[in-house]
């Protein structure tokens, strides 16, 4: 009986640390995936989660967004759809969208388009350091229908920066699926 307590408090401790470094590596796993990553229950992901002093979710997804925020020149916070976790300016922009029931059709639960294509557009004109970013042209694909409850992760990536206009290509994923591709031309004054 002592071995097998002695043996799960090691796993416990090993567990612990292996969670933290997985968090620290990747901030946006839920509890669910993490559970299920490490084969125990969503509670004692949770347990460990506050043993250990990490936020849920939210709060970490909250903090990394409001340090990027401050950085965006060219749309207000609210401008922004999605929560904004990376950006290096006139470099990339990645942000997460979970889709809500009003982001849905009611009867089929699918998300409308428009809801990518603001996620995309959005950060294809916050990866640029101006003050004023205009999308003049999108050349738009979309690859799979996207669920209610399904999260987007959107990338965008300059690929070519001039004075007065920059090309962006985004693409949004649904885990490894690829849900919507997306090439914009935008404007810009300094």
């Amino acid at each position: 009986m002592g071995v097998r307590l002695e043996m799960r408090a090691r796993n416990k401790k090993q567990r612990q640390q292996e969670l933290s470094a997985l968090i620290e590596t990747e901030p946006f796993m839920t509890d669910e995936e993490l559970a299920e990553r490490f084969g125990v229950s969503v509670q004692t992901i949770r347990l460990d989660r506050l043993a250990l002093g990490i936020p849920e979710l939210r709060e970490r997804i909250k903090k990394v967004a409001e340090h990027n925020y401050g950085k965006v020149r060219s749309l207000e916070l609210s401008e922004v759809i999605g929560e904004l976790l990376e950006l290096d300016l006139n470099r990339l922009a990645i942000s997460m969208l979970e889709i809500g029931p009003e982001h849905v059709f009611s009867r089929t639960r699918i998300a409308r388009g428009h809801h990518l294509f603001a996620q995309a557009n959005s950060l294809a004109v916050s990866v640029i350091d101006a003050e004023v970013v205009l999308t003049g042209m999108a050349d738009v694909r979309f690859t799979r229908q996207v669920k209610l409850g399904e999260r987007l992760i959107s990338k965008a990536v300059v690929q070519d920066n001039r004075e007065d206009r920059a090309h962006v290509n985004v693409t949004t994923k649904v885990g490894d699926d690829i849900v919507f591709e997306g090439q914009f031309v935008v404007f810009k004054n300094k």
